[in-house]
C-alpha cells in the first residue's frame, strides 16, 4: 500500500465533519452530495474484499426506491450475494474513519481478515440513472486504483444484472456469460420455456404494462424487448424521459399508497406491475370490473409461488423440505393461509433481506418476499441436482414435465 498516494487521493474525497454512516442491508444511503467519501472508501474496501476471497466482487451505486436526490452504494460478494455480515462492520469503520486514521483502519482490516495485498483484486461496477451516479462511480474507481486493484465498469445496469455479472465471472462462465447479452439470453430462454406450460386465457393476457419508476429498468427492459417471444407484449411506462426517478411511481409508491403510479392509465383487468429505481423489486396490481384496485404485494407473490410449487412437487413426488420465510411486517393473513391452507411451514426472522436469505438457505426450497416486492425463491444444490436428473431420466411423462417446469423456474430465478 502506497501510504502517500492514499493520503493524496483521500484528500480529494474528504469526509463531511460529523457525518456518521451505518452499513446495512441496503449498504449506505443518504443525500448524494454527502456520499463522495463513502463511495471512495467502498472502492478501497472492495479491493480488500476481492483479495480476501480471491475472487471478483461488485459495487453498485444506487439508492433503489429513494428519491432522485439521494444515492447509495452496496457491495456484492463473489456468487452474487450481499456483502458478508462480518464485512459490514469493516465498511462502517472505514466510512467513518477520520482522515488521519484511514491507513491504520485499512491495515487493521487486512490483519483481521487475512488480506494479502500482493494478490490481484478485481471489482465490477454498476450504477443507476441518478444524475449523481456517474460521478460517484468514478470515486469508487479512485478507491480501487489507489490500492492497486483492477475494475470493469458496466455503467448503467440494474442491480440484478450486476449480481449476475459477478456470479458469472466467479463460476468461470458456468452460470452464464458475463455480458448483458448473456443475461438477456439466459433470462428470456428460461422464461419462454416456463410460459409454454401456462394456459393463456385470451389476447388480454399477452399484454403487460410496466411502470419502470423513471429508472434504469426502462433502459434495460427496452434492450431486452427483442429477446421476448411474440406472445408477450410489453408496454413501458415512466421511462425516465419526462419525470424524476421514483416520483409518484415505482414499486414503493404503489405499495404505500395502494394506487396506480402516475403516468400509467389502467383499464379493468389489465395486468400491470412496477419496478423500483434499480429494478430489484416488483409488485403487481390490477383493477377489477368495478374499478377497485388490487395489489399483489410480496406477501401475495410468496403465497402464489408457494401454491404453484406445491402443485409441482406433488407431481414429481419428491420429499423436498420447503418453507416460506417472512418478517414481523408480513401480513398475518398470508401467514395463516400458508400454514393452514397451503400447508407450508412459515418462519419469521428479523427485518432485512439478508436475514430472510440466510434462513431460506436452510431448506431444499426456500421462498421469501418482503411486502415491498423484494425477494426470490432459493433451491438448494441438492434439490436442483435432483430436479435436473428427473428431467433427464424420468420415464413418467407427468413427473418429467413437472420437473421440467421446476428446472425452468430454477433457470429463471437464478439471475
Amino acid at each position: 500500500m502506497d501510504a502517500e498516494a492514499l493520503r493524496r487521493c483521500s484528500a480529494r474525497h474528504g469526509r463531511p465533519a460529523g457525518l456518521c454512516l451505518q452499513y446495512g442491508t441496503a449498504g449506505f444511503r443518504t443525500r448524494a452530495p454527502l456520499l463522495d467519501h463513502a463511495v471512495f472508501r467502498m472502492g478501497l474496501l472492495a479491493a480488500l474484499r476481492s483479495r480476501a476471497v480471491a475472487a471478483a466482487v461488485g459495487v453498485m451505486v444506487t439508492a433503489s426506491h429513494n428519491p432522485e436526490e439521494d444515492n447509495g452504494i452496496k457491495l456484492v460478494d463473489p456468487l452474487g450475494e450481499m456483502l458478508h455480515p462480518s464485512w459490514e462492520e469493516y465498511a462502517t469503520q472505514l466510512a467513518n474513519a477520520e482522515e488521519q486514521d484511514l491507513e491504520k483502519v485499512i491495515t487493521d482490516i487486512c490483519q483481521k481478515a487475512a488480506v494479502d495485498m500482493h494478490k490481484d483484486a478485481l471489482v465490477f461496477i454498476g450504477r443507476d440513472t441518478r444524475p449523481s451516479s456517474e460521478k460517484l462511480s468514478q470515486s469508487v474507481i479512485d478507491g480501487i486504483l489507489v490500492l492497486g486493484g483492477q475494475y470493469h465498469d458496466y455503467g448503467l445496469v440494474t442491480t440484478p444484472q450486476l449480481h449476475y455479472m459477478v456470479c458469472c465471472q466467479n463460476t468461470q462462465g458456468q452460470y452464464g456469460k458475463a455480458t448483458l447479452e448473456g443475461y438477456y439470453e439466459k433470462l428470456s430462454k428460461a422464461f419462454m420455456e416456463l410460459i409454454k406450460q401456462s394456459h393463456s386465457s385470451g389476447e388480454s393476457q399477452r399484454h403487460l404494462k410496466i411502470d419502470c419508476a423513471n429508472g434504469i429498468g426502462a433502459l434495460k427492459l427496452s434492450e431486452m424487448k427483442p429477446y421476448f417471444p411474440q406472445e408477450v407484449l410489453i408496454h413501458i411506462y415512466n421511462d425516465g424521459t419526462k419525470e424524476k426517478l421514483n416520483h409518484l411511481c415505482g414499486a414503493d409508491f404503489v405499495k404505500v399508497h395502494q394506487k396506480p403510479p402516475v403516468g400509467l392509465d389502467m383499464k379493468p383487468n389489465e395486468r400491470c406491475c412496477s419496478f423500483d429505481g434499480d429494478a430489484d423489486r416488483i409488485v403487481y396490481y390490477y383493477k377489477d370490473a368495478t374499478g377497485h384496485f388490487h395489489l399483489i404485494d410480496g406477501d401475495k407473490i410468496a403465497t402464489l409461488i408457494s401454491i404453484f410449487l406445491k402443485e409441482l412437487l406433488a407431481k414429481v413426488k419428491q420429499n423436498f423440505k420447503m418453507a416460506v420465510v417472512q418478517t414481523a411486517y408480513a401480513n398475518g393473513s398470508s401467514t395463516r393461509y400458508l400454514e393452514e391452507t397451503v400447508k407450508v411451514p412459515v418462519h419469521c426472522v428479523k427485518t432485512g433481506v439478508k436475514h430472510l436469505h440466510h434462513k431460506a438457505q436452510e431448506f431444499d426450497i426456500g421462498v421469501y418476499f418482503e411486502a415491498n416486492g423484494h425477494g426470490t425463491v432459493l433451491f438448494s444444490k441438492a434439490a436442483e441436482t435432483k430436479i435436473r436428473q428427473l428431467v433427464k431420466e424420468e420415464k413418467d411423462d407427468e413427473k418429467r414435465e413437472a420437473a421440467k417446469v421446476l428446472e425452468n423456474m430454477i433457470d429463471l430465478i437464478n439471475q
